[in-house]
């Protein structure tokens, strides 16, 4: 099997704050340094690795540091790890976004990339221009783009809009169009970060069938970013763990999410407080969970259809934050992440005025949920649920174990092994 990705010693260095780094004496010293004493870059020396967990020393920071791996040819590679291990710094430097701060990346074939919502489109331009756009720059000429136009416009559901300024469409839209385009050009690698996550349930499911048909039926290269562990296991032969910007494990997909939830595992055994696998800016952060039953009492166990309430402590963290904005999303997960329930406060009748106290509480009336451990998450925002306005986000905060009953027979317990769902009340008749 020929080798599709070949990266040799790669690494990714940015300064805290700025662009390049930073000042024009920095650059310059770094380029006699290099080009003209013919001597080592004095800023590789400097800069710790990409932790987010420790406040650090240096403003340099190793966002990738020393990757070596090769990819070959038709093989399908999970790419996982926590918030900030150099995932998407990985796949930006694959897809020549930027460029590595050391080493080299050497390619087999032309390369698609699906990042962020948006990348690779231009706002003023129409849909359809974006397509034929798209393909120029893949070296495709206008009659190739031609014959693909249709099966590209069909597979994204976009035919309505396709003479509209994707300016005007909606994040769903601008994906479904940009993963469309991008596994519809025939490129040899396919490069997809966890931005399929925007699209609804259909076309995640559209999608993975897609990249299946990809890499199974047309021998391309695809590499995929995502938190979701039953998608990874699923689609991906091959699996890559990085942390802290380093590759800690690879391996096969099955084998690579094993290890990837045994660290979860002990991550998640820490105190709240403690914990660093947690994403936002820290204006208000979660600090403790408590699971009271029907009594009151705190308890890490319930049965099946009993009550259960979730009390869930927090910091505030500027005094500013004006809570009245508060917007605060909890769910429930099996091991994979994969979401069984959730909610989210303005959806919903609410009373924040605990919130002042560092508190509040949700009421299950009754947990029906198929006997199993599951995990709790959490998100505050303030102002609206856009990532930027993210104060804290935390998965598997705290787990609960249901226990099995009688919820439908009395004296008839449910049955084991089956998946984990949500059980409605209900009767044959």
């Amino acid at each position: 099997m020929s080798i599709a990705i070949k990266i040799e010693n790669v690494s990714k260095q940015y300064r805290l704050g700025v662009i390049n780094t930073g000042t024009l004496s920095h650059d310059l010293n770094r380029w006699w340094t290099v080009n003209i004493r013919r001597k080592e870059d004095p800023y590789l020396k400097i800069g710790e690795t990409n932790d987010r967990s420790t406040k650090g020393t240096s403003e340099y920071v190793w966002a990738l540091k020393d990757i070596n791996m090769e990819i070959e040819q038709g093989d399908v590679v999970g790419i996982i790890g926590k918030n900030g291990a150099g995932k998407s710094t990985l796949l930006k430097l694959l897809s020549r976004v930027t460029q590595p701060t050391t080493g080299t990346i050497s390619y087999s074939g032309r390369i698609a990339s699906l990042l962020e919502v948006g990348t690779g489109f231009h706002p003023e331009m129409t849909g359809r221009e974006n397509i034929y756009m798209n393909g120029a720059i893949m070296g495709m000429s206008r009659a190739e783009v031609s014959r693909k136009l249709d099966e590209i416009v069909d597979f994204a559901g976009v035919e309505r809009y396709l003479d509209t300024p994707v300016k005007r469409y909606s994040s769903g839209m601008t994906v479904r169009l940009g993963f469309a385009i991008a596994a519809h050009l025939e490129p040899e690698i396919l490069v997809v970060d966890e931005v399929l996550a925007v699209g609804d349930a259909e076309f995640q499911k559209k999608a993975i069938g897609k990249m299946k048909d990809v890499s199974k039926g047309e021998g391309r290269t695809v590499l995929f970013v995502s938190h979701n562990m039953t998608s990874i296991k699923q689609l991906c032969k091959s699996g890559i763990l990085l942390e802290n910007g380093m590759v800690s494990f690879s391996g096969t997909a099955e084998e690579t999410v094993a290890k990837y939830l045994a660290i979860n595992n002990d991550e998640q055994n820490k105190p709240l407080l403690e914990r660093s696998d947690r994403y936002g800016n820290g204006k208000i952060y979660f600090s403790n969970v408590v699971f009271r039953n029907v009594n009151g009492d705190a308890v890490n166990e319930v049965f099946v259809g009993q009550p259960l309430t979730i009390e869930v402590h927090f910091v505030i963290n500027d005094l500013e934050a004006d809570l009245n904005e508060a917007i605060i999303a909890c769910g429930i997960t099996d091991e994979y992440s994969n979401s069984i329930v959730s909610w989210v406060s303005d959806e919903m009748e609410h009373d924040f005025s605990k919130l002042k106290e560092g508190h509040f509480s949700i009421a299950i009336p009754s947990l029906n949920l198929r006997p199993h451990t599951y995990y709790l998450s959490l998100q505050f925002s303030l102002g609206s649920t856009e990532e930027k306005n993210f104060c804290d986000k935390i998965l598997g905060a705290a787990q609960i174990t249901v226990l099995n009953d009688d919820i439908f027979t009395k004296g008839m317990n449910l049955k084991t092994g089956r998946t984990r769902q949500v059980l409605l009340p209900a009767r044959f008749i």
